[in-house]
């Protein structure tokens, strides 16, 4: 029994000092995403207020832009998912996945090819093992995205909207990344970023009652449709990263508080069967003692 009390304290040992990497993994999300809030906070309004004054002018003039204007016979999509590059975070890229794969059925039921895009080494090891075609991907920075990093994503997708179909162009511009609602909540969505939905946007305004301000366009609509659709990928694009690295470590200190409280559990669970183990071994012990003592007396008694 004493070789069982041993197993019970390495495995104690073992598990405590899982449970001091979980809590300090826990500890960092929950300092990170602080931080990851403010930066969602501040991009909001300015993708926001871009993607107004996008609609302002298509609305404010006729003129015909791969940004607002939809094509007749839609062939090619392109589709951006937003996952991690680390694990330990629940089902946070899987869920983005899932509905990444949803979307990519739906456009195809359409009779749409789909074009994949992918950010993240889990978006890419799940595609790759699987031997999906993926168009480009991008890696190293989900946790903590800057806006240098949405305008290198933004290139080549901004290139295959310009391009034509059939030179490997797209007709529209899809996104899924996990929307940040609350420590507890992160929704996965996906968004079609082009071509611009202008009803969308109308509603979104008159149900924030707002006034749509009046532009005057110079040199031409076209010109500043051409300069703003970058701007306006871009924006939503570092948007998509920072609500999704905001989702990334909730979803972590979550699933870390869950392991370490795992790790609690398991801990006492353990402690009593050590504990219990010991009380077996004391109890042989004296019972080994009563029975050697009564046999000694026994055989003194014998031999008088």
């Amino acid at each position: 029994m004493g070789a069982q009390v041993r197993i019970y304290k390495r495995r104690i040992r073992s598990v405590s000092a899982t449970k001091k990497i979980t809590k300090a993994m826990e500890m960092i999300s929950a300092s990170r995403i602080v931080k990851a809030q403010r930066q969602v906070a501040a991009s909001t309004p300015y993708a926001e207020e871009l993607t107004r004054a996008v609609a302002a002018v298509a609305t404010g003039s006729d003129t015909q832009h791969p940004l607002t204007t939809e094509a007749e016979k839609p062939a090619r999509a392109a589709v951006l998912l937003v996952t991690s590059d680390r694990g330990l975070a629940g089902g946070y890229s899987a869920n983005a996945i899932k509905a990444a794969d949803r979307l990519a059925e739906r456009l195809r039921a359409e009779g749409k090819e789909v074009d994949s895009y992918i950010i993240g080494r889990k978006g890419v090891a799940y595609y790759g093992f699987r031997d999906r075609k993926v168009a480009q991907s991008w890696t190293g920075f989900t946790d903590r995205p800057s806006y240098a990093d949405a305008k290198a994503v933004s290139g080549p997708l901004i290139e295959a909207v310009r391009r034509d179909t059939a030179e490997g162009g797209v007709d529209e511009l899809h996104i899924v990344f996990t929307e940040f609602v609350s420590m507890m909540t992160q929704n996965p969505v996906e968004k079609r970023m082009l071509p611009l939905s202008l009803d969308e946007v109308t509603r979104q305004a008159e149900k924030q009652e707002r006034i749509r301000p009046l532009y005057d366009f110079e040199p031409s609509a076209e010109e500043v449709l051409d300069a703003l659709l970058p701007r306006y990928v871009e924006s939503r694009i570092y948007n998509a990263l920072l609500q999704s690295a905001a989702s990334e470590h909730a979803a972590r200190r979550r699933a870390m508080k869950s392991a370490t409280d795992n790790a609690e559990d398991l801990i006492k669970s353990l402690t009593r069967l050590a504990n219990q183990a010991r009380q077996a071994d004391i109890t042989q012990e004296i019972s080994e003692i009563v029975g050697g003592a009564s046999a000694l007396a026994d055989a003194s008694a014998g031999s008088d």
